[in-house]
């Protein structure tokens, strides 16, 4: 079985932003990098040997659902060990991430997490690996910097875990 992940991929000046501040923060705290590019997660990472599955329904799904605006403003942090640039869906991108959950759901096979699925926290990742001990350091450092962009939820991308990393499997750009 091969292990995916489900993600909107964020590109851009946001990804630019994403990779220094991840960049500066792995180097001056000595943390380890999360394996993922700049993304807010749409489905937990799973198993499967049956992906044709999900990939017909993605393609169906971004063909006939439009991207929709959300908005980086700011970090936040879940606990004392994950720090994260704050996004803020519009009202439409909530509609498509719910819709495209629903259809998912309808894979009964899929299994998912309390923590995952509609009414989620969206959120891009900085670090998040062993850094309790340095928390407060890290979180006031994040806190110089002005996470503000403008941005869309403009497609559904399936990564695939590969030679130790997470690589783009299929992209999906919604219409």
């Amino acid at each position: 079985m091969m292990r995916y992940v489900i993600v909107c991929l964020l590109k851009g000046q946001v990804l630019d932003f994403h990779e220094t501040i991840v960049n500066q923060v792995c180097k001056k705290f000595d943390v380890r990098r999360q394996r993922l590019p700049a993304h807010f997660t749409i489905k937990a990472p799973f198993e499967t040997d049956n992906i044709k599955e999900i990939e017909k329904l993605t393609e169906e799904f971004c063909s006939k659902n439009v991207k929709t605006s959300i908005k980086i403003e700011g970090f936040g942090h879940f606990r004392d060990n994950v720090i994260f640039m704050d996004i803020h869906p519009s009202r439409d991108a909530f509609k498509v991430h719910d819709k495209y959950i629903d259809e998912l759901k309808k894979l009964s096979w899929l299994e998912w997490k309390q923590n995952e699925g509609e009414n989620k926290k969206f959120h891009c990742t900085i670090v998040s690996k062993r850094i309790r001990e340095k928390f407060n350091d890290i979180w006031k450092y994040v806190l110089n910097y002005e996470a503000n962009f403008e941005t869309y939820f403009d497609n559904i991308s399936i990564l695939i875990w590969r030679n130790y990393r997470w690589e783009t499997y299929r992209e999906y750009k919604l219409s």
